[in-house]
């Protein structure tokens, strides 16, 4: 999944030259190989194994590899900071996870993934209403193409058949847009104290137990022994690829070239998804929501130019 920090520093040729940049610019197109395909793993996962069982699995898998991550680190943040970011992975990995596993299982891989890529206009409003952002006009038009875009890609196939794309599918992966963006701009301030693992660690423990103590009754439900070696690979993709590597990818980029370069790299993801989603999946995306797809896109570009940090 990708945040928006803006940041002002321009980059130029001396930024190449610094150690770790070519690597890190090629650990961070990984990351968006691995975001793009996540949306075509989940949408197989939960036409699997139901929903609930799969999302519990997937994030406890990722909060336990995090934590043994983490817990060997001598440098720790303080009890205050603790309790912040766990309260904070309630929203950005709880409620933001549940919804969007319940979105991807009703709707499309592609369509899903185009709505997530709207989520920097809504980092960008929020950012505005709490004085964090400064939107200039460019942003202003971006925003607005995005929610134009939001608007066709959710109605532009309103009579789906089951399977396909649906309204509620998509208002659903929208309600975790909302989510991922308000985590983002609330966790902003502890980017900067915090360590990479360790911020993942602790937000991801905060999504990890309500996940798990709702998706419960649907684990013990669920014909584990029944279940192929393919639903238990999307299990450990989508919980150790998505949620572990590409995580901390994200953060070895915001920690050497910058937040704002970091984040250009995750406008592939929705490229990369609906591509993957095509082959693997067989969808095809209808007119309207073609139109919507390229204004999303052209959105997302001007919101990212559009608006900096105060």
């Amino acid at each position: 999944m990708t945040s928006t920090v803006s940041e002002r520093a321009t980059p130029g040729r001396a930024d190449h030259a610094r150690p770790g940049v070519r690597l890190t610019e090629f650990l961070l197109l990984c990351m968006a190989l691995i975001w793009g395909v996540n949306f075509s793993v989940v949408k197989y996962g939960t036409d699997v194994i139901p929903p609930l069982a799969f999302n519990a699995m997937r994030v406890g898998l990722a909060a336990v590899v995090l934590g043994a991550l983490a817990f060997p680190r001598a440098e720790r943040p303080s009890k205050r900071d603790m309790l912040a970011l766990v309260l904070l992975g309630v929203l950005g990995n709880g409620a933001y996870q549940m919804l969007f596993i319940e979105g991807v299982a009703r709707t499309r891989a592609g369509d899903a993934a185009l709505v997530i890529a709207s989520t920097p206009a809504f980092v960008a409003l929020i950012g505005r209403a709490r004085g964090t952002e400064r939107v200039h006009p460019r942003g202003v038009l971006g925003i607005a193409l995005s929610i134009a875009g939001i608007g066709l890609v959710v109605f532009g196939n309103a009579a789906a058949r089951a399977g396909e794309s649906t309204v509620l599918g998509n208002a659903l992966v929208l309600g975790a847009s909302f989510c991922w963006s308000f985590y983002t701009v609330l966790s902003r301030p502890y980017t900067s104290r915090v360590d990479g693992v360790q911020l993942s660690a602790y937000t991801m423990l905060g999504g990890a137990v309500p996940l798990l103590l709702i998706g419960l009754p649907s684990i013990a439900e669920t014909p584990w022994r029944s279940i192929g070696p393919a639903a238990w690979g999307a299990i450990a993709y989508s919980g150790i690829a998505s949620m572990v590597i590409a995580y901390l990818f994200w953060y070895r980029g915001v920690k050497v070239i910058g937040p704002t370069r970091t984040a250009m790299f995750g406008n592939l993801q929705p490229l990369i998804a609906l591509v993957v989603a095509w082959l693997a999946l067989g969808e095809s995306l209808t007119l309207w929501q073609g139109v919507g797809a390229v204004s999303i896109m052209t959105g997302l570009l001007l919101t990212r130019s559009g608006a900096e940090s105060r």
